[in-house]
């Protein structure tokens, strides 16, 4: 894979709450990529349990706990418009080769984001293939035809997932550094450290 020095990874999660597998899919990026930004979102095909503040306070913690300098948060960038926050990451980073990061899981899901058409143009983007949800040719090869640029990364991220975590909550496949919030903040059914 040929990745240029001026290239950006943008990565936005709900972060609801953040897992194991954010976590490997952020220092996995962070091997390819020059730069990896992140941030919390919220996702308007998706009811949020915890507020986009709180999230970003838990992402902001598991990068912190990462502690991979290459690997940084920009909330400024945040938009439910996956286009607005094209727009603002190239308003940040006018000269860069910006590549936004999608888990395999949201390829199909991008058929239906709002003006998928323009963004196209705009940017290109990298699946990262989870564990448990595999790559449609068919999907890959609709989006291309509709004019986008896909790439496959060479990653693999364990299966992990946030709405399973706030469906059956456990204490063991959180990360250790956003306990003290969650409890704090009474979140996810999770109300001592041995739920």
């Amino acid at each position: 894979m040929n990745i240029k020095n001026n290239c950006i990874a943008l990565f936005g999660t709900s972060a609801d709450p953040p897992t194991f597998g954010h976590k490997a899919l952020l220092e996995e990026l962070s091997k390819i990529f020059p730069l990896v930004i992140t941030w919390a979102s919220d996702n308007p095909l998706k009811k949020h349990v915890a507020s986009l503040e709180i999230r970003y306070k838990l992402l902001d913690a598991l990068i912190k706990d990462i502690g991979i300098s290459t690997i940084q948060i920009d909330q400024t960038i945040s938009s439910p418009r996956t286009i607005l926050t094209v727009q603002k990451a190239r308003e940040n980073w006018p000269e860069a080769d910006l590549i936004f990061i999608i888990g395999s899981d949201l390829i199909q899901q991008m058929l239906s984001w709002e003006n998928i058409n323009n963004l196209f143009g705009q940017i290109k983007f990298g699946v990262a293939p989870r564990e448990g949800w595999s790559i449609e040719p068919e999907t890959i090869n609709q989006l291309t035809s509709m004019g986008a640029k896909i790439q496959i990364l060479p990653l693999k991220i364990p299966q992990s997932s946030s709405s399973i975590l706030r469906d059956k909550p456990i204490v063991a496949k959180i990360p250790q550094v956003l306990l003290p919030l969650i409890l704090e903040q009474n979140l996810y059914g999770i109300t001592n450290l041995k739920s």
